[in-house]
């Protein structure tokens, strides 16, 4: 089976996020922090032997949901027309995965970690992915503005998504500035939060719009103004 650039990028991403567990196992504490809160402070722990392997684990399985995504896609509402940009994307997940993981093991060996900072500095990264790539995706039951109206309406569909990718590139150099100063949660809530509110609620108007201009006054309109 030929295996694209993108999932090749993506499995050997996994294979040394478990080498890396293995050759640094024997160094790690019996407790590996896993957790950090809002402040970059280690408030969760996982402890051997799972603690080295919980994040490749992870990536590994979101490698594998990703990669059968495209062959259970039902009919009308396939991946293939945009399986390059799909796998684009799936990449940039294991590598976001695979970075936490590196941290995760600098943390182990009691290297101080910024996570405050670079956790939301590379969810910004993600977000402009998504963003740069939103407007190419057609209509799915996986990624993307899935609403009632986006799936009812290729015209909705294309208009949200392009509005959509707008949003979440705006949203992802905000959250990566933020990560970079230290601002804290709240910029990264507010600005993931409109970009993901607005897109569904412009989705609902244009819907209704569209509708409305194609079947023009209503019976119950007519009806009214000849009484």
């Amino acid at each position: 089976m030929r295996i694209s650039r993108a999932n090749g990028l993506s499995l050997g991403l996994v294979v040394v996020a478990f080498a890396m567990a293995f050759m640094l196992y024997g160094q790690l504490p019996e407790s590996i922090p896993t957790h950090w809160n809002a402040q970059g402070v280690v408030d969760g722990y996982t402890s051997k032997p799972w603690g080295p392997f919980v994040l490749p684990l992870v990536m590994a399985a979101l490698f594998l949901v990703l990669l059968a995504v495209p062959r259970i896609s039902p009919r009308g509402y396939r991946v293939a027309p945009f399986q390059g940009v799909f796998e684009g994307i799936q990449a940039a997940l294991v590598a976001f995965l695979f970075l936490l993981n590196a941290l995760v093991l600098l943390a182990g060996l009691g290297v101080s970690v910024p996570m405050a900072r670079v956790v939301p500095a590379a969810t910004g990264l993600v977000l402009m992915v998504l963003g740069n790539y939103m407007g190419k995706f057609t209509k799915n039951f996986f990624c993307g503005i899935r609403t009632p109206w986006t799936l009812a309406s290729d015209e909705v569909w294309l208009r949200t998504h392009r509005l959509g990718g707008r949003l979440f590139v705006l949203a992802g150099v905000i959250v990566l500035v933020s990560g970079l100063l230290g601002g804290g949660p709240v910029p990264v809530l507010v600005a993931v939060a409109v970009a993901a509110v607005i897109p569904v609620l412009y989705s609902y108007v244009l819907y209704r719009r569209i509708e409305g201009d194609k079947h023009g006054p209503t019976d119950d309109a007519g009806s009214h103004r000849s009484a």
